[in-house]
């Protein structure tokens, strides 16, 4: 469940299907930190179709891969709806700031871990998931010293899983030049390199801000 002053800028939050859908959502017997849990559900779902898909034979694969990126993306969409029916929905709660950051870092991991044990480099995805954690950890560092939220890129969580699909659905077409996995292992590159950029990038933007407060 999201925090209204730790909300990611999202351009879906204001569309017609999301506010019905999350009007819908709060009206029922369901809380923001279920959905946050059932985001975890969604990446594990994920992160299993990844690792599974590695070492399937070209149809089961193709369908496990369709899997992993529908899995992907409606990981996002729990991580939409929790606030807005926290926020929106007025369902808040105090365990909120716990379900609205743990369920992330959680899903990170068992998507890119996955993916990297799916694609023959665990070590990549390990590191991927690693960076990834590191990201928002210089986030949630910058709050701790009273800065804005900095959900700045180039590799936050919606770029994230936004290469990671895109790379799931590329890696359909591998048979055609007898590719296997060489897609994946790239989108894992970029994620890591991108998330080690987006932390420094972070860190850079906590050492500016602060450097320039005045001195006690």
């Amino acid at each position: 469940m999201a925090q209204e002053d730790n909300r990611r800028p999202l351009a879906s939050r204001n569309s017609g299907w999301a506010r019905a859908i999350a009007r819908g959502l709060s009206s029922a017997s369901i809380t923001p930190n279920q959905i946050s849990m059932a985001s975890m559900v969604m990446a594990g779902l994920a992160g299993a179709c990844f690792w599974l898909g590695g070492a399937a034979h070209p149809g089961p694969r193709a369908a496990l891969l369709l899997a992993a990126a529908l899995f992907c993306q409606l990981r996002l969409l729990c991580n939409l709806f929790d606030g807005m029916v926290a926020i929106e929905g007025g369902k808040q709660a105090a365990d909120g700031p716990f379900w609205n950051e743990f369920p992330d870092r959680v899903a990170d991991i068992l998507i890119l871990a996955g993916v990297g044990y799916g694609a023959g480099g665990p070590a990549l995805g390990w590191a991927a998931a690693a960076l990834s954690i590191l990201t928002a950890y210089t986030r949630e560092l910058g709050r701790a010293c009273g800065l804005p939220a900095d959900f700045s890129g180039p590799m936050a969580k919606q770029h994230r899983m936004a290469t990671i699909t895109a790379a799931a659905l590329l890696s359909l077409l591998e048979p055609l030049w007898q590719g296997h996995n060489q897609v994946l292992t790239a989108a894992l590159w970029l994620i890591t390199a991108g998330t080690a950029l987006t932390a420094l990038r972070r860190a850079a933007n906590i050492v500016s801000a602060l450097g320039r407060r005045p001195s006690p």
